[in-house]
């Protein structure tokens, strides 16, 4: 009686070993998750955005240790084969310019660094969801590391330069 349990145990075991679905890590770049997301790519970008909250910031980081604000955009938008270059001054000049009225989930959002008063980009996120008078993006933060905002808090709002199109 007991080898049988245990021959059962063993083979049920092996069944749930091996009849998982491959984490989304373990994906080839650019292979979308679901049929649903091949068809809408914004989405998709979104959605895999939205999978790395809560990894710390790092200065100059580009990979799931730690990501700096340039470096997350880069790392996600890489996914889909778009390569973009890591600094956020530098991505500024990709993509089309698009009204802050009319920006979209998967658009970049640029602000001005640390100052209110400089004329430099110095921060990207993605935005993530829109409505009237709304804005939420996602980015890597100093503090907070990969989390959201919005374009409406103070902070955000004193700094925004931007919205550019790239997808």
């Amino acid at each position: 009686m007991h080898f049988s349990i245990r021959f059962a145990v063993v083979i049920i075991l092996f069944f749930a070993a091996t009849t998982y679905s491959t984490p989304s890590y373990a994906k080839a770049p650019g292979t979308p998750e679901t049929a649903a997301d091949s068809l809408n790519p914004i989405q998709s970008l979104v959605t895999f955005a939205t999978r790395h909250l809560n990894i710390p910031y790092r200065s100059g980081g580009s990979s799931k240790r730690g990501f700096d604000c340039s470096g997350f955009v880069r790392y996600c938008f890489n996914q889909w084969n778009i390569t973009l270059p890591h600094s956020s001054a530098a991505q500024a000049q990709h993509g089309e310019n698009v009204e802050l009225d009319d920006a979209k989930p998967g658009d970049l959002i640029f602000f001005k660094g640390n100052s209110t008063k400089s004329k430099h980009i110095g921060h990207v996120g993605i935005i993530t969801e829109v409505a009237p008078g709304y804005v939420k993006f996602i980015h890597s933060a100093w503090k907070g590391g990969i989390r959201y905002d919005l374009l409406n808090a103070a902070y955000y709002s004193k700094r925004f330069v931007a919205v550019k199109r790239v997808l």
